[in-house]
């Protein structure tokens, strides 16, 4: 496996967290800062994002998305609650535990289809590996694997739990999902922690996780069925990958704000996958925010 772009990623973001922790005041609670961990019942928030990004498109064949125009849409209800694309139930709600019972799309096919929820919604800051090998007169054939010649994978509906434990300016997430749409019949899961903090006027919210796919989730996105090339049916295991991202923002007036996202998802425990061109995936934006 190679995590050398993550762990130079790892380390940037390390020394730029410690230059702001030493400098930096911890945020108050405010109804915006925890989006699902922290929000005001009947409450809706609603912004637009306009700017100039990417998401980066690991797969053969597979275009990068731009990011022009960002909507951020939650709504909160006593009990009920949506956060961009998110849909959930709170079984219980303290000011330091938040347990949840949540559905959304499986992310995984924002890399097939280009107007994925994943792909509109996308400055989110909220949450035994067996490789399969091929032999070497057909390892030069991978190369022929292009997007564009496999069957089309469907979107798949994710329902389960969330737990976010908050302590002071800390957030520790951790959920598991299972597919309840019989697309690829696995599971996924995801551990998090999250920091908020400020440096001056700009906000700031680095975060650290691990992602937990099954070999079902892998196999049906990043394998090859029977019939797709001359490889024949590919399977590829389950995975843990890990991701770092950083979100920032600076107020301008009590609607508009300067708003910059950077994340990176580390792709390299899968990239023995006939379908990955590069074994990472990135999401960058700069732009301007506003708060309706």
């Amino acid at each position: 496996m190679r995590f050398n772009f993550f762990l130079f990623t790892i380390l940037c973001l390390n020394f730029l967290l410690t230059c702001f922790t030493l400098s930096a005041k911890p945020n108050t609670y405010s109804d915006q800062e925890f989006s699902e961990q922290h929000v005001q019942s009947h409450q809706l928030i609603f912004s637009i994002n306009a700017g100039v990004g990417v998401i980066t498109n690991p797969l053969r064949g597979g275009d990068n998305v731009p990011l022009v125009v960002i909507p951020q849409i939650a709504f909160y209800a006593e009990d009920w609650f949506f956060d961009n694309g998110r849909l959930g139930y709170s079984l219980l709600q303290t000011s330091k535990h938040q347990f949840n019972v949540v559905s959304e799309l499986n992310t995984e096919s924002r890399f097939f289809i280009d107007w994925h929820p994943s792909n509109v919604f996308t400055l989110q800051s909220s949450n035994a590996d067996s490789p399969f090998y091929l032999q070497a007169a057909e390892a030069s054939s991978v190369k022929n694997v292009n997007l564009n010649d496999l069957h089309k994978r469907h979107l798949a509906l994710d329902t389960g739990l969330a737990y976010h434990y908050v302590s002071d300016h800390h957030v520790f997430s951790v959920q598991l999902l299972h597919d309840v749409t019989n697309v690829y019949n696995g599971v996924r899961g995801a551990l998090q922690w999250q920091y908020h903090t400020q440096l001056g006027p700009v906000n700031i919210k680095p975060s650290f996780g691990l992602n937990y796919k099954s070999a079902e989730l892998n196999t049906y996105y990043y394998g090859l069925k029977d019939g797709e090339t001359l490889l024949g049916k590919v399977e590829v295991g389950s995975s843990w990958q890990p991701y770092a991202k950083i979100d920032a923002k600076f107020p301008l007036s009590d609607d508009y704000s300067v708003r910059f996202h950077l994340a990176y998802y580390d792709y390299s425990a899968i990239d023995d996958s006939p379908l990955l061109e590069r074994n990472y995936s990135m999401t960058a934006f700069l732009g301007l925010e506003r708060v309706f």
